[in-house]
Formats: C-alpha cells, structure tokens, sequence
C-alpha cells in the first residue's frame, strides 16, 4: 500500500476521523523497501607523486650604476696625462657651466693657469665612480666612430643618385618630460596618421620616396653604402665636383630602432664574426650588388641631415661642442651625465694592447646603449676610419664627478 500525501490530505479534509486513522496505521506497519544491492567500493588508485613546485628567486636588486672608488682602482690613471685632454674639458664646460652641478668646477678650470698641475686639480676636486651594469658586470663594449669623406653634388646628376635628406616636415617629435619629468631623456618619433600618432616610416619606406621627402635633399651622393654608413657616425663631410667641402651633421631620426647590419650578416652565415667590421661589410657589398638595398633595409632606423657651417675643428657632438679626435667619446646619457670626464680601459683596435685615456662623454649615438658603452671618435678621413670600422674590444668606464655632484642613487 501507497500512502501518499495527498491521499492523507484528502482523508483529513472527509468526515470522520476513523478513516484517517486506519490509514496511519496501514502506513505505519508497511514493510520498508528492501535497500539496494551494495556496490563495492573500487579500490583506491594511488596518489600521483606530487612534483616539487619550482621555487621563485626573489627579484635581486639592481646593481648601482655608480659606485665611488679610489684613484689607484684607475688601471694606467698615474701613466695617463691628463693635460692631454684638458682643452677637450674646456669645450665640455662651454655647456656644463650652465649646470649648477658644475658652475663652480668649471669656473674653476676657466681661471687655472697654464702651468698649473691639472691632475691635481682632477684628484682634488672630482671623485671617480665605477660604471657598473645592471647586472653588477663591469665589463662593456668599446666602439670607433669617425668623420668620413664623401663625393657627392648638390643635384642629382651622373653617379650622385642617392640623397642626403633634410629632416621632414611630418616628423613629429614627443617630449615626453612635457608628460613626466622622469621621462626627460626620453622623445619619441612618429607622424600624424588621421587623429593617431603612428610610427614614422622605416628605412624601406624613405628610400621608396615619400612625399614628405620632395624638395628635401640637401646633397647626393655617389655611393649607398658610404651614404649608410655616414648616418651611423652621425657626421662627415662632402666634397662636391668643384672642390668645395660641405660639412654635414645629424639633425633628426626617424625614430625606428636601430639594428647591426653586421650581425645579420653573420646570423646569415654570410660573414664570420671577425669579418663584420665597417670594411668587411662594405667588401661584401661590393661582391654582392644585388643583395645590398635588402641588407641596408634590414636597418630601419634613419638619419636626416643639416648642413654645418666650415669650422677648423671636430664635428659638433650632442652636446654642442666640437669633437677632439681621440678625446671625445659617445655615451648613453641616460647613465653617463652629457660633457662628464670618463677614464676609459680599453684596447687598441684588433689587439690586446692597452688604450687607457681621460676622454670626455661629449655625444651620443642610437648604437650606443647601456651603462659600461663608449663609441670612441678618431677624427676626419680614411685613417680615422680604418681604426674606427676594426674597433669593437671589450671595456671598463670610470666616470669623473664634482666632490659634491648629486650622484643619483
């Protein structure tokens, strides 16, 4: 017998309770139902070795860019003479007079008479800071640079087909301290596309033509290669049919990051790792005509011109003073104040033969990034250029800071 609910709720609501009662009573002695059959339970699989979870190395601190040192910690600092670079430190405090940081110090330099020990007044009056990499490495990259010799035209006539571009007039140019003060070394490139701030146009693009570009061309020039590797040093000079030298210098870049047509070379198989110096990337160009304008773009970073007044000395640097060949050097301003004295240890080109000098951090370069990197300048023509293309040796960085400079911590 069923008893269901809705039975005993109609049986509730008809007269008489006697009905109901029985109703409980057939319920109440109504055999329960016999209980399923027992599954057997499988036996357990065994628990997976749990694997041990990787631990995490806590993030370590980043390593002090600057850290004092003593004047002995110099390698070669009691061989140098420091007076060689005296004039060259004289041209730096043209700029870094303006500088609180150096008012005094330079003002100082500017009285010193002639004869007066100049290495007594480095070690009295500035402290020596180890330049260190992030990563608390030392060690850092010594380049050459130089001031090359072109042949070229101002029109476009017989061998003179490849142009030397003034900077465009689309090319916009971000201040990002404008934004935030602790962006001040930062600017960013690029042109309006619509409301929208995009890249400028790459290598690729520039020499395809552009618009922007028409009516642009300073000079032409006769050779691509030369013309490629003049935006990498940054300055050069032109001698055009008449005899007439035009001194050009850097203006602007397209913004586009920078990338070493030598390393693909060798990633290519194409060169061996000693073989990919200016000369020998010049040397396979020559071999290989029809490869050269992809190997160029491969680069797509681009440099634009301005014309420089004819003066008897170096080319100006970014710092705006005039470069002294093999006493000026090219640095990341982001680690190495602009116009600083910096001992250099280093080698001479493709040997292990010390080059250990007082230079000073007088320009920059887009190639030149990182704390421990300096792009040594050795000067105007083809010797200048033969040390600069083979140097590429191993280097440590001291700069030379006013005792009471604001050293960033």
């Amino acid at each position: 017998m069923t008893c269901s609910t809705s039975r005993i709720i109609n049986l509730w609501r008809a007269p008489g309770a006697a009905a109901l009662l029985a109703l409980l009573a057939a319920c109440a002695v109504q055999p329960p139902a016999p209980p399923a059959a027992a599954v057997a339970c499988p036996a357990a699989a065994p628990c997976p070795v749990c694997p041990a979870c990787p631990t995490v190395a806590p993030e370590l601190p980043k390593a002090k860019t600057l850290e004092a040192v003593n004047w002995s910690d110099l390698p070669g600092w009691m061989d140098e003479d420091p007076r060689t670079a005296w004039q060259a430190f004289l041209q730096s405090c043209v700029r870094l007079k303006a500088q609180a940081a150096w008012r005094e110090t330079c003002a100082l330099a500017e009285r010193l008479p002639a004869a007066a020990p100049v290495r007594e007044f480095f070690e009295t009056g500035f402290v020596p800071y180890r330049v260190a990499n992030a990563d608390g490495g030392v060690l850092g990259l010594a380049t050459g640079y130089y001031e090359p010799l072109l042949r070229g035209s101002r029109n476009k006539e017989g061998p003179y087909r490849y142009p030397l571009y003034a900077a465009p007039a689309d090319l916009l140019i971000i201040d990002l301290a404008e934004i935030n003060p602790e962006l001040k070394p930062l600017r960013l490139r690029g042109r309006l596309e619509g409301r929208r701030v995009v890249p400028y146009y790459p290598r690729a693009e520039i020499e395809r033509g552009l618009p922007a570009l028409a009516g642009r061309e300073l000079l032409w020039v006769d050779d691509a290669v030369d013309l490629f590797f003049l935006q990498i040093q940054g300055s050069g000079r032109v001698q055009l049919p008449s005899g007439e030298l035009v001194r050009v210098g850097y203006a602007d870049q397209n913004g586009q990051p920078y990338k070493s047509i030598g390393r693909y070379l060798v990633e290519q198989g194409e060169l061996k790792l000693e073989q990919a110096s200016m000369q020998g990337i010049k040397a396979w160009g020559a071999s290989n005509p029809a490869k050269l304008e992809a190997l160029l773009n491969q680069n797509p970073s681009y440099v634009f011109f301005r014309e420089l007044p004819q003066t008897g000395g170096g080319p100006l640097g970014a710092l705006g003073v005039a470069l002294t060949p093999e006493r000026s050097i090219a640095v990341d301003p982001r680690y190495i104040p602009l116009g600083a004295p910096v001992f250099l240890a280093t080698t001479w080109p493709g040997s292990a033969q010390a080059l250990q000098r007082l230079v000073l951090a007088q320009d920059t370069g887009g190639a030149i990034r990182g704390a421990v990197r300096a792009d040594y300048f050795w000067g105007f023509g083809e010797a200048a250029g033969a040390q600069a293309g083979r140097m590429r040796q191993s280097a440590r960085m001291w700069v030379l800071l006013p005792r009471d400079y604001p050293v960033p911590q």
